[in-house]
Formats: structure tokens, C-alpha cells, sequence
């Protein structure tokens, strides 16, 4: 495999055939970049591919021996790896009485084992490179405030701060920032069912301070300004692209 040798910067991204991986893409897309894409659904993760000159990579991120071989191959071919992104994710309201074990373990492992998996890759592969690199994870609202039949991704969620946190701590002395966007509801595909029903989607714009649902692009904004070069002096952060929700009461 023939080593790039240019200086547009390598990003990948997992999760980035739909929703706000598909966002940060786009917006990435726009200047000369190495663009990575991995997801789960291998139609569409080449159709998005193709649209925006990515290369790609179908895979399951709760296959931690699967990220590890995509990210190698990443940066073998570039010889360099500088911002990674896990959108990998699920939503499952119910209170925790009516959880049973699979969905507890698989919420936790779509959302905070596969954060862990591409973090512990790309993290491996920028603590030995100049310069270090960025890293953003996923998180959400429910992991910093109380909402109702939020019990599992919850506790996901929390995992992810606390993972990001830790990580942030590690590897600050060799460059790598490690960082978090905590979204309200947001806009997507993977929030349909809830976005898409009236009396829902209604209910939860009333709670957001500013009145309204989030956009994929919006927060999308947030995790591309995270992986920018001159945010070099911005790590161990939570950023709440959430409405207000996550720190301000909203008017009744």
C-alpha cells in the first residue's frame, strides 16, 4: 500500500453513512480532506461514500478487532491519523423496570463499548505521531440531566463522558485531545419514531429552552470545530449542543 504523502488531514468516522456522522462528513468534505467512513449498513455506507469521494469501510464497532484493522489501515495508507469520530449509537426509552438484560447490554454496547473500541484504536496510533490528533465521541443530554425513561442510555451515555474524561487525562501529554458533544434530540434517522410523531416531538421542544428540536447539522458544527487543528488548547470538554436543555430551565 502506497503511504500518502500530502498534508490534507486524515479523518474517520464511524457511523458516517446516516444522521450526524453523515453531517460532520458532509461539512468535512468541503475542503481537501482524507475522508474514512465506516457503518454497519454496507448499501448505504458506499452510496454516501461515492457521493462525497470517501473511501469506506462496512463494519460493526462493537467489533473491537474490526476497528483496530480499519484504523491501521488508515493509517498505514497516510501514515497519519488525525481526527476520529464515533457516531455508532442507539436510542431505547424505557424505564428501567421494563429493560430486560439484552436491552441494557446491547444499549451499552452500541453506545459505550463502541466508543471505547475506536477510541483505544485511535489513540494507539496518535499518542506515537507528531502533533497527537483529536478524538470525538457522542454523548447525550440524559447522560447530565434526569429525564424520564432515559435509564439505559443513560447510563451509556454517562460511561462515554466519564471514558472521554479519563482518556482526555492519558493522553494529554502526547497531543491527543479527547472530547464529547452531548446533543439533545436531534433530527435523524435513528430519532424517527420519535421526531416523526406529532405529540412527541411536540413534547420535547416544549423542554428544549429554545423551543425547538435539534438539527443534525448543528451539532455537527460542534464536532467538526472539536477536530480542527486550531483547537489545540480544547480537551477533556463536554460540549451540550442540546437547546439549553442540559443547563437552563425552560420557561413554562
Amino acid at each position: 500500500m502506497t503511504m500518502s504523502n500530502d498534508s490534507h488531514p486524515v479523518v474517520a468516522i464511524v457511523g458516517g453513512s446516516s444522521g450526524i456522522g453523515l453531517a460532520v462528513a458532509q461539512r468535512l468534505a468541503s475542503a481537501p480532506r482524507h475522508l474514512h467512513l465506516a457503518a454497519r449498513d454496507a448499501t448505504r455506507l458506499e452510496a454516501r461514500a461515492g457521493e462525497l469521494g470517501a473511501d469506506y469501510r462496512a463494519l460493526d464497532a462493537r467489533d473491537s478487532a474490526a476497528v483496530e484493522a480499519w484504523l491501521d489501515e488508515v493509517h498505514t495508507r497516510h501514515g497519519r491519523l488525525d481526527g476520529v469520530v464515533n457516531c455508532a449509537g442507539s436510542i431505547l426509552l424505557k424505564p428501567a423496570h421494563l429493560l430486560t438484560d439484552q436491552e441494557f447490554a446491547d444499549t451499552l454496547a452500541l453506545n459505550l463499548t463502541t466508543a471505547f473500541n475506536v477510541l483505544r484504536s485511535a489513540a494507539r496510533r496518535m499518542m506515537r505521531q507528531p502533533g497527537g490528533g483529536s478524538i470525538v465521541l457522542l454523548s447525550s443530554v440524559a447522560a447530565r440531566r434526569g429525564l424520564i425513561n432515559h435509564e439505559a442510555i443513560a447510563a451509556a451515555k454517562a460511561g462515554v463522558e466519564g471514558l472521554a474524561l479519563a482518556a482526555a487525562a492519558s493522553y494529554a501529554r502526547q497531543g491527543v485531545r479527547v472530547n464529547c458533544v452531548a446533543p439533545g434530540l436531534t433530527r435523524t434517522d435513528l430519532s424517527r419514531n420519535l421526531t416523526q410523531n406529532e405529540a412527541v416531538a411536540k413534547a420535547s421542544a416544549a423542554l428544549h429552552p429554545l423551543g425547538r428540536l435539534g438539527e443534525a447539522t448543528e451539532v455537527a458544527s460542534a464536532i467538526c470545530w472539536l477536530l480542527d487543528r486550531e483547537q489545540s488548547w480544547v480537551t477533556g470538554q463536554v460540549l451540550g449542543i442540546d437547546g439549553g436543555l442540559g443547563s437552563i430551565q425552560a420557561r413554562n
